[in-house]
């Protein structure tokens, strides 16, 4: 299997049309159709449903789809990789972020290594800490930064200078607004949004007695998002600080939790990491700029 072949199958998948894939990547609409032709022979399945003007996955073509999306965006970040081994300029780097404001940090640190570097190029998925270390561990990201605390087993890591906390995100004009701090007793009885993955490993231990009293109405992997349905009055939104719009003109209010429920940032990477020389640059002016944080 090519990776030439398999550029050609993601462009066909893409442009749910023969002629529009073949004029993209400037080959005959014959040599593309041929060269799907032998992959669907290699893999002994069908890829594809074709109909009269377009052409549509099989469930195989959509499994095939995610793994060529995965496998070809090694392929280019192996080649930038050693394209940038001899650069003392510049190179890429590639990092996957959790929600926080923390963030902020990391913008700061690849503004002052920019200043120096300045052919570095820098390339941000964002997500929710299932979605960004399963980047990570195939190898598709140098760094990520999550809001758990990172397995010791497989992840180097260094914590961020300063905690988030939760808080719950209503109406302005909600009656649970007018508190200075919501408790577990508060919203028990409320429809909730909160990120399902954590609502176990964060909000249980939290509420206590009073967990099994709370309601997960939705979840969400995005604070933005769940802000927009808070603001329509379908439930109240747990999240992080500073992570939701609540000024005058929103429309909404953020009210911390109590008693406080903080959640640190680390920055991971791979225990058995092989850095190119710009991402192990970075690393070592995180070291120093976040001197005094503990690394396992």
């Amino acid at each position: 299997m090519e990776i030439r072949t398999l550029r050609y199958f993601l462009a066909v998948a893409r442009e749910e049309n023969m002629s529009r894939a073949a004029e993209q990547l400037h080959v005959t609409q014959p040599t593309l159709s041929k060269a799907l032709k032998s992959l669907e022979d290699e893999l002994g399945k069908k890829l594809f449903t074709r109909h009269s003007f377009s052409i549509a996955l099989t469930e195989e073509g959509v499994l095939l789809r995610n793994r060529a999306e995965d496998l070809l965006s090694m392929a280019d970040k192996i080649e930038r990789e050693f394209l940038a081994l001899d650069d003392i300029t510049g190179g890429d780097i590639y990092f996957g972020l959790a929600e926080s404001c923390q963030i902020r940090y990391l913008a700061r640190e690849l503004r002052q290594l920019k200043k120096t570097v300045p052919n570095l190029r820098y390339h941000i998925t964002s997500g929710d800490t299932e979605q960004v270390t399963e980047k990570l561990d195939k190898g598709l990201l140098d760094f990520a930064v999550i809001c758990e605390t990172p397995d010791e087993r497989k992840y180097r890591h260094i914590p961020f200078p300063e905690s988030d906390y939760f808080g719950a995100v209503m109406p302005t004009d909600a009656e649970l607004a007018q508190k200075d701090c919501v408790t577990a007793a508060d919203l028990a009885g409320l429809p909730l949004f909160y990120s399902e993955q954590s609502w176990e490993n964060d909000i249980r231990p939290w509420a206590k007695d009073r967990f099994s009293q709370l309601c997960l109405e939705g979840s969400f992997r995005l604070s933005y998002n769940g802000s927009i349905f808070a603001r329509e009055g379908l439930g109240v939104l747990l999240t992080l600080n500073d992570l939701v719009d609540t000024s005058p003109k929103s429309g909404l209010t953020f009210r911390p939790l109590c008693p406080p429920l903080e959640m640190k940032m680390y920055l991971i990477w791979n225990k058995y990491q092989r850095f190119t020389p710009i991402a192990e640059r970075f690393l070592q002016q995180i070291r120093r700029s976040f001197g005094g944080q503990s690394e396992a």
